[in-house]
């Protein structure tokens, strides 16, 4: 898998195009980077770049736009909603895909090597690269914001980490760190700039300021409810409304559903009306799933298929208010991942199996094992749907929500196992080829070989276990399910029992060739473990099934 940060810039530039896509430019013009999002507010006058790529590429892709934003910025003129000490305000890196919170530090610390030494402006690093605790926090070093930057400069608390301690004008001082997802999450109000701030301070985790606690009786006593949130109130007057502009530093910790429902309840207590909500820059698809899950469960929605918890969540936080949410465009997952299906699972029926049927040594046992514990599952699910939502089965409808997530989920998750192992084969096979004209060549494919080998034993080994996890789901299902779906899971148990010995097989095969002895006994244990598992299981269950006449 590639190594894959993500850096998401922020400038103050949010209303001159031209300015805003030149920097766009330099960012997607430097090779290695692929720019996501571009999302420009007016009233903020705040411009958010997410762009993706390489430790080396997404240094350089920062520097290019760094380098834009140089001449084409002057903090002089600069006014707006959003707080901000420099033009360019802040740009943090964040692990996406093969990369530590180590690499993500270090490309921080290059990057403000870089700027501070080019151009001559002050670096502060903050989050996981900080190194002084007082920075850990960006609102620590933005305090006084822009405008009082010239006197901070000048207290020895306040040295640069890179730079000198001299106020550059025209561009003032950048904040440069390494986190985990932030999500950027406004959500709008019929109010006065005010009234969104009252509650900004009301649920972020700093709270009041001693000089605030005077704004309103009762909620004074409650400040600082949320942790994880930073938050401040502001009136957009393109879309003439305010918002409660936060951020979410753990969103698995303080999840963006639960800092919607806490808005809302004090939006209702000071009788403002919530009108839908924005999500800035892009978001993680388990941040979102997350909100899903809490609507199912709070309004006992039954929802499977992804697009349609999508298509909730848009729904109940309003993300269409002010402009499209396009998943694919918003959601991080789906922005950098390639085609979700490989060319095996893609093909049509009738395409792959004269594809098996053919000369080629792949697909072969390995893919149809996987392809086959996949049909098994989906006769499964079949199975529940056909005894869910239906008059004649109504009292099962409690059981078939808990049994049916499960298989379905496991039925998708096989779905890719069929060009996984077929991938697996030609990994071992281009190590085969490898040169053999040194000792050096020889030690190098032989590696190459072993490592092939493991992948090649590891996909099976997996399937094997994917499919040996719905037996206690599909015992139960067999007890109750529709009777008219019987022959269906007689021959999806059995579809499952034969996957796993394909799976054994495919295992044994690559494994006599291993030189591990340890992981060779390991992996020996394991899948005849598995066998017998799936051999008890599936006569269990079609005992089970052998057992209902009604």
């Amino acid at each position: 898998m590639p190594r894959v940060i993500e850096c998401v810039p922020n400038f103050s530039e949010g209303r001159n195009k031209e300015v805003i896509e030149a920097i766009a430019s330099g960012i997607a013009g430097t090779d290695g980077c692929t720019l996501l999002d571009v999302d420009p507010g007016a009233s903020t006058n705040r411009t958010v770049y997410t762009f993706v790529g390489s430790p080396e590429s997404v240094v350089e892709g920062a520097l290019n736009a760094a380098r834009v934003a140089y001449h084409a910025i002057d903090m002089r003129k600069h006014t707006g909603e959003h707080p901000r000490i420099g033009a360019l305000d802040v740009c943090p890196f964040i692990p996406v895909q093969n990369v530590s919170m180590e690499d993500c530090i270090d490309c921080a610390k290059e990057f403000s090597e870089k700027l501070a030494l080019e151009l001559g402006v002050p670096v502060y690093l903050y989050g996981e690269a900080a190194d002084n605790e007082d920075r850990k926090h960006l609102p620590q070093i933005r305090a006084g914001e822009f405008e009082g930057l010239p006197e901070k400069l000048c207290k020895p608390e306040w040295k640069p980490d890179y730079g000198l301690a001299e106020f550059v004008p025209n561009w003032g001082a950048t904040v440069v760190g390494a986190r985990t997802f932030l999500v950027a999450f406004n959500i709008n109000l019929l109010a006065t700039k005010e009234q969104a701030h009252r509650i900004a301070l009301n649920i972020r985790e700093q709270g009041r300021g001693k000089d605030q606690h005077h704004i309103h009786r009762r909620m004074r006593l409650r400040p600082g409810r949320m942790k994880n949130v930073q938050a401040i109130g502001w009136y957009l007057d393109e879309a003439n409304l305010a918002q409660v502009s936060v951020n979410i530093t753990d969103y698995k910790s303080t999840p963006i559903h639960m800092v919607y429902e806490e808005i809302l309840k004090d939006a209702q207590e000071l009788n403002l009306a919530v009108v839908g909500s924005q999500i800035v820059g892009l978001v993680p698809l388990e941040a979102i799933i997350q909100v899903a899950d809490y609507y199912m469960e709070k309004d006992n929605l039954f929802i499977l298929e992804e697009d349609q918890k999508l298509r909730l969540v848009i729904n109940r936080l309003g993300l269409n208010s002010l402009g499209p949410f396009s998943p694919k465009e918003r959601i991080i997952e789906y922005m950098i991942s390639e085609d979700k299906e490989g060319p095996l699972i893609s093909m049509d029926i009738r395409d792959f199996i004269l594809t098996v049927g053919s000369r080629s040594p792949t697909p072969g046992g390995g893919s149809v094992a996987a392809l086959s514990a996949a049909l098994g599952a989906a006769l499964g699910a079949m199975a529940g749907f056909l005894s869910y939502g239906n008059k004649k089965f109504y009292e099962l409808d409690a059981k078939m929500r808990k049994l049916l997530p499960p298989l379905y989920k496991t039925m998708k998750d096989l779905m890719s196992f069929v060009d996984a192992d077929a991938a697996a084969f030609s990994e071992y096979m281009l190590a085969s080829k490898l040169p053999q004209d040194t000792e050096e060549d020889k030690a190098l494919r032989e590696e190459a070989m072993q490592d092939g080998l493991m992948t090649a034993v590891h996909v099976p080994l997996t399937v094997s276990r994917i499919t040996n996890s719905m037996w206690p789901t599909l015992k139960e299902l067999a007890t109750v399910a529709n009777i008219n779906c019987k022959s269906d899971l007689q021959v999806g148990v059995r579809t499952l029992e034969t996957a796993v010995w394909g799976t054994f097989y495919n295992v044994m095969t690559n494994l006599k060739d291993l030189k591990d002895d340890e992981i060779k006994a390991k992996v020996k244990k394991e899948i005849d473990a598995a066998v017998h598992l799936a051999q008890a299981s599936c006569a269990e269950i079609l005992s089970i099934l052998d057992g209902r006449n009604e």
